[in-house]
């Protein structure tokens, strides 16, 4: 089953269409504690000696974890105790199926309990968070905040296994905020769709490893199945792969073209230019300065070359007669890394575009030209993809940086909708949004993409894939997930992900597509 990403209403919605058709709260309940104690076993050897913390709410959330604590106790030999943020009333049959199989509990209001919390966190090998659910908002509770900076406090040595039910308490599970006091998790566990606010910086940073969940819910409930953002996952990769038949040759996996590099910029020409021959792309043809074919050419063999006219070490504005001309026989053409803004370049880049082109792909400087141009997206041809980080989209939207972090999901899917194209906004959990208002996010962070270069690999991917038959949103997201999956075994390669450079996650692309294709 695809996962999808839903707002909290959303999420509202859907259980309450689900509890009309017959599958009760009570019931989503009994499946998310079940699911949560599932993953508990599976990444925890739990024996005798093993002890448990539960960190109680009131809400439906503590609920979650009181019945994850019943099913602990009839699956684990594990020591548990419950730590309830307020008592439960009486008539509470979740709480009371807990007390009934003999679970010990405490109270945190309860005289002493800051110093029972504390001994008790202290002995933990797993605490499980489940005091605040989706509902929950920064800034916490007095009474909640103090338990937590206690327990903080008190595992700063021992530094047990955090598993957050549904979200780290104190998260925003629509915006991404998150309150200082917040438990970072190991493993996070949310029910029926990823939440927007963990897939987003801070809260993100406190997620850990994300997994989502089902519960039950069918696929085909029209709540559920009309939302049209997805994880880019595994399985969704895997499904997305280009086809690789036995007899296939150069000419079954397609053309893509690249224009690319100038004086100044000239590992842009080799990374992009390997990258999209390791996608799995038939041909690959390298259009650059007679200069830089001369310098990079005896360390790249595997593309074909295009030299091309230049102007102080530059593309010159002539150019792109001869690009627009050879490109009518490829499938798809980059257009970007490392060309540089020279007037002469500028004036390329606006030529090439009043061209018939393939499918296109803009990175870097070429976007950087863009954003100069009145109504630049009414020049782009259809299906166009655009690779922006953070500095380039607040150009092109003329917004600040801080405007598009702000609401990077808003801002993506607004302005793929806006421009007409597919919309690549680069950062961790990597956001593809379509212009028909489909949208992926990329499950992946990390600060070994954080380097010059790895933007220019990931071009040249996205066009490899795009040659090889795949349509624009497709061939952008399958190409974020690889590269940022590639980034993460690099530094698993390296040792440490502040020494991966651009050319280790070129490195680690055949790894990650093995790794994408057995799942």
């Amino acid at each position: 089953m695809a996962i999808k990403v839903a707002s909290v209403e959303q999420v509202r919605q859907v259980e309450a269409a689900a509890d009309q058709r017959g599958l009760s709260y009570a019931q989503l309940m009994e499946n998310a504690g079940v699911a949560a104690c599932s993953l508990l076993l599976e990444r925890v050897a739990i024996d005798e000696s093993t002890y448990v913390l539960f960190l109680i709410g009131k809400g439906n959330n503590g609920g979650d974890g009181l019945v994850m604590a019943r099913l602990l106790a009839q699956r684990s030999p594990a020591q548990i105790h419950l730590l309830l943020l307020e008592a439960r009333p009486p008539d509470d049959e979740t709480f009371r199926a807990v007390t009934a199989a003999g679970i010990a509990w405490t109270v945190a209001a309860d005289e002493n309990a800051d110093a029972v919390l504390r001994e008790l966190a202290g002995e933990a090998d797993v605490i499980v968070d489940a005091l605040l659910g989706i509902g929950g908002r920064p800034p916490l509770r007095a009474n909640m905040k103090q338990a937590l900076n206690s327990l903080r406090a008190a595992t700063k040595e021992t530094n047990p296994f955090v598993l957050a039910i549904d979200c780290p308490s104190g998260s925003d599970c629509d915006t991404g905020e998150i309150d200082a006091a917040a438990l970072p998790a190991d493993v996070s566990i949310s029910f029926i769709a990823a939440k927007p606010g963990l897939l987003t910086f801070p809260a993100a940073a406190a997620v850990g490893e994300l997994v989502v969940a089902q519960i039950g819910i069918a696929d085909e409930l029209d709540e559920l199945r009309r939302l049209s953002t997805m994880v880019m996952d595994a399985a969704l990769a895997r499904s997305l792969l280009p086809a690789r038949p036995l007899d296939g040759h150069k000419g079954s996996f397609g053309k893509a073209m690249l224009v690319a590099g100038c004086a100044n910029y000239i590992g842009a020409v080799a990374l992009a230019g390997e990258a999209a021959c390791r996608s799995g792309a038939g041909l690959v043809t390298v259009a650059t300065t007679q200069q830089l074919v001369e310098v990079v050419a005896s360390g790249l063999r595997e593309p074909t070359w295009l030299p091309l006219d230049a102007v102080d070490g530059c593309i010159a504005a002539d150019a792109a007669q001869t690009v627009s001309e050879s490109a009518r026989v490829y499938q798809s053409l980059l257009v970007g890394c490392g060309l540089g803004l020279h007037e002469s370049t500028q004036a390329f880049v606006r030529r090439l575009l009043d061209s018939e082109l393939p499918p296109l792909l803009l990175d870097a400087d070429a976007l950087n030209c863009l954003s100069s141009l009145p109504d630049f997206w009414t020049r782009l041809p259809a299906d166009t993809i655009i690779t922006p980080h953070l500095g380039e989209m607040a150009r092109l939207t003329r917004r600040s940086i801080a405007e598009i972090t702000a609401d990077r999901w808003a801002f993506a899917r607004r302005y793929a909708e806006r421009w007409g194209l597919v919309l690549l906004l680069k950062g961790a959990h990597t956001l593809i949004a379509a212009p028909d208002g489909r949208m992926s996010v990329i499950p992946f962070k990390t600060d070994a993409l954080g380097t010059a270069g790895t933007g220019d690999v990931l071009a040249g991917l996205v066009v490899g894939l795009s040659a090889q038959g795949l349509d624009a949103f497709d061939s952008a997201r399958l190409g974020a997930y690889i590269h940022a999956l590639a980034g993460v075994l690099a530094a698993q390669t390296v040792g440490s992900s502040r020494a991966v450079i651009a050319s280790d996650v070129l490195g680690a692309l055949g790894r990650a597509f093995a790794t994408t294709e057995v799942g």
